[in-house]
């Protein structure tokens, strides 16, 4: 089964860490998706860029309307995810406590409707 880990943190307390810290935890996100990779867990991985590069597209009544910056205030935005396969929730929960980010912020756990028709499935 699919899940995506969701990498939360607070985008300023961790814009304040050292540069060597955050390259290190940079480090330890690509050793691990080489690691998941080798045992074929890996389906993909990527930090965003902060959120106050966000654009939002809403759609009512078949008008657009295109905003800056996340749709929600929060305390934690999203910094990043990996998409991986795992046998059950119990597998997926152990690869997200080893995500870097999971020491600074929140790595929420989403399963991944599979979705006949759609390209490379």
């Amino acid at each position: 089964m699919k899940y995506m880990l969701l990498v939360h943190h607070d985008e300023e307390s961790f814009r304040r860490r050292p540069e060597a810290e955050r390259q290190q935890m940079m480090q330890e996100s690509v050793k691990l998706a080489q690691q998941l990779h080798a045992s074929r867990h890996y389906l993909g991985a990527a930090p965003l860029h902060p959120s106050s590069e966000t654009t939002c597209v809403r759609v009512r009544d078949g008008r657009p309307t295109v905003t800056d910056g996340p749709f929600a205030e929060t305390r934690e935005q999203l910094g990043g995810y990996f998409l991986v396969n795992a046998k059950d929730r119990a597998e997926a929960i152990s690869i997200a406590q080893r995500i870097p980010g999971a020491r600074i912020g929140t790595v929420e756990i989403r399963p991944v409707t599979e979705v006949a028709g759609l390209p490379g499935e």
